[in-house]
């Protein structure tokens, strides 16, 4: 359950009387709802409320729930006086400049009060539009039906968009606000119109609403705001769990990864570290030959690996070299080849995602122009891509259903597959991106040089 559907699930419950005891002698529901309608008219007949059609009986089908025998149901309109404010009108500056508040300051039980905006009020406006402590006011556009109490001493005026609710007779008006908050959650508020929805004078006054005794409101008040802060507690639990939830999986990855790199997940393979040194000149050696023959470019002078350098302690059966030692890593074209509705796709580090590659964002270039591309930098069935500019990392290794072509990313060439797995370099590159991402981020921008890949170290 989540932490609106417990309030909602609370405020309903308190609604059914379920949360509170009823007492016998107190002022009856019926009594109270008579007073009110007699309130009402004595204020119709003194001109202090307009005159409405008199509300229809409340029917069955308008009943939305049970509640004890000794409450009953009542429309607003004959429990509260209630009216809009004023409509915006530029023209209008006649009477006094008077700050007002719309519908974007009014939340659920709180104010945002911070950017209040004027407009002029006639003496009779100020009169009709003001709004004083403990008036109910419920939005009849925006999120139609949202209520807060108004609990400051100063009055302020209200837009036409709103509705300000005041009793006939004191009752507790926060009742009646969580009423408004269940009827909301349930959708028995129902916005009328076309295009945006809005809760009118006619259906607020017809909505039917349950009315205890002015005791009963009390308790049941009393009740709920004493379970709230309860509530509040597990919707922060519930968020934090939410979070936790939503970042579990990234961390299982990642201590999946870690615990694999450095050995842990396997047992002990029994080949010694002279076998891995053995696999290691092999490697090279093919690079040199692939070197000789023009195929691969011969990389500048690594430097010896110091051990403080070492990230880390892996098995003594492994050792550690740069990744430039074992693969080939280049990038791809720094141009900006004219781009074309038809073409050859020319894949960028924001067409990588999830170990794949969205051709659908990629832009188009010429034939010739990919000729051009393609000798420097041909990308090939079970290379490697990795974004070095911007969001950096996101490998990809290749499947070539397609021409395309790179640019400003890195392409690492596995040259030696029987020897080095290529799946295992992708998910070291996925290990090693928040270290790349880190270093990445300390430039103007976010940026991973080729130098930073092919120095990196690899446990092998």
């Amino acid at each position: 359950m989540t932490p609106e559907e417990l309030r909602i699930s609370i405020i309903r419950l308190a609604m059914n009387g379920k949360l509170t005891r009823q007492i016998s002698n107190e002022v009856s529901a019926s009594s109270l709802l008579c007073s009110l309608k007699e309130e009402k008219q004595k204020l119709i007949k003194s001109g202090g409320v307009k005159k409405r059609r008199e509300p229809d009986p409340i029917s069955d089908d308008e009943i939305p729930f049970d509640i004890p025998a000794s409450w009953v149901w009542a429309k607003i309109d004959d429990i509260f006086q209630h009216n809009t404010g004023k409509a915006l009108n530029s023209s209008d500056n006649q009477g006094i400049l008077l700050e007002y508040i719309t519908t974007s300051n009014v939340y659920w039980n709180r104010f945002e009060l911070g950017k209040l905006k004027r407009m002029y009020f006639s003496e009779e406006e100020i009169q009709k539009c003001s709004v004083n402590y403990g008036d109910l006011l419920v939005l009849e556009g925006g999120d139609y039906g949202r209520a807060a109490i108004w609990q400051s001493n100063s009055s302020v005026c209200i837009q036409n968009h709103i509705h300000r609710l005041r009793p006939y007779l004191p009752l507790n008006v926060k009742f009646f606000y969580y009423v408004f908050f269940l009827y909301k959650g349930i959708g028995q508020i129902k916005g009328k119109g076309i295009g945006i929805q809005g809760l009118s004078s006619n259906a607020l006054g017809s909505l039917v609403v349950p009315l205890p005794s002015v005791g009963e409101q009390n308790r049941i008040v009393e009740k709920i705001e004493s379970l709230m802060p309860l509530v509040d507690e597990y919707e922060r639990i519930w968020n934090q769990l939410n979070a936790l939830n939503h970042r579990f999986p990234d961390n299982l990855q990642k201590s999946i990864l870690a615990a694999a790199f450095e050995g842990k997940i396997l047992p002990e393979s029994g080949i010694d570290s002279d076998e891995v040194g053995r696999l290691i000149q092999t490697i090279k050696k093919r690079k040199e030959e692939l070197s000789a023959m023009g195929r691969i470019k011969r990389d500048r002078r690594l430097l010896p690996i110091d051990e403080l350098e070492k990230p880390y302690m892996i098995p003594s059966s492994w050792k550690w070299v740069r990744l430039s030692e074992v693969l080939d890593i280049r990038d791809g074209t720094h141009d900006s080849p004219k781009y074309h509705s038809e073409g050859i796709p020319l894949v960028t580090s924001k067409n990588l995602s999830n170990g794949t590659i969205d051709f659908s964002t990629c832009k188009l270039i010429s034939i010739a122009d990919a000729t051009k591309i393609d000798e420097r930098s041909r990308v090939d069935e079970g290379d490697i891509l990795y974004a070095m500019i911007g969001t950096v990392g996101n490998p990809v290794i290749v499947r070539k259903d397609r021409d395309f072509c790179i640019k400003n990313m890195a392409l690492i060439k596995n040259f030696a597959p029987e020897y080095l797995s290529t799946k295992y370099i992708y998910y070291y590159l996925i290990f090693k991106q928040d270290d790349f991402k880190k270093r990445a981020q300390a430039s103007v921008q976010s940026f991973i040089s080729l130098t930073d890949l092919r120095d990196c170290l690899l446990p092998l």
